[in-house]
């Protein structure tokens, strides 16, 4: 059963992956912001984001920045079977190479001690890359998700930590979707098929505080 309150994490062990800080969906003017914008989940985010980052910094939880794949021209010429979720970022040039999109938002720039994980190219930020490496590495066995977004990014690499044995939080309203129904599916009907915890902010920051005790 899905744990909704009072999370406790093991000292040591726990890490925060934040992923996609990009300013394509964080950023007023962001290709992916004025989606993400017109919704519930929007009012707040930032704020949201930034306070779970910030307790798990202060608590010594490392923090793990996933991020996707910054999209340049051609990157997908010669591939036999790109997903329609590929084959539309690459025609949009999301998070694009040495552009705008694809810098950090201003607010969430990796800080020192962070650790940035090599680039996933679809939703999940382990397939294909070396995060499962960097936790083993750390010492890890329970993640506490943020970012963006919900029902994609995030529940990819959620689902994917689980089927290798990771313990998976989610965070309700430290992440978005385009559509309020995708992020109350994101959570309400999928979560609890794979995270171990779906908890809000409010109730996860004393949780990760505690943990650097």
């Amino acid at each position: 059963m899905t744990q909704t309150t009072q999370p406790t994490y093991p000292k040591g062990r726990t890490a925060l992956l934040l992923l996609d800080p990009y300013n394509d969906f964080l950023s007023e003017g962001g290709k992916l912001w004025r989606r993400v914008a017109t919704t519930t989940a929007a009012a707040g985010l930032h704020d949201r984001l930034k306070a779970v980052a910030d307790a798990a910094r202060a608590a010594g939880v490392p923090v793990f920045i996933v991020p996707h794949h910054r999209f340049a021209p051609g990157d997908l010429d010669g591939w036999s079977h790109p997903s329609p979720y590929l084959q539309a970022s690459a025609r949009g040039l999301v998070f694009e190479k040495g552009g705008w999109g694809g810098e950090w938002h201003p607010d969430f720039v990796p800080q020192p001690g962070d650790i940035i994980v090599k680039e996933h190219w679809a939703s999940s930020g382990f397939a294909n890359t070396d995060l499962d490496y960097l936790l083993k590495q750390h010492n890890i066995t329970h993640v506490i998700l943020i970012g963006l977004v919900a029902n994609t990014c995030v529940e990819g690499t959620g689902r994917f930590a689980s089927e290798l044995g990771y313990h998976v939080t989610l965070v309700t309203d430290a992440t978005a979707a385009f559509t309020d129904e995708a992020l109350h599916c994101a959570h309400a009907i999928n979560g609890p098929t794979y995270a171990h915890i779906i908890a809000s902010a409010e109730q996860l920051i004393p949780a990760i505080a505690a943990c650097g005790q």
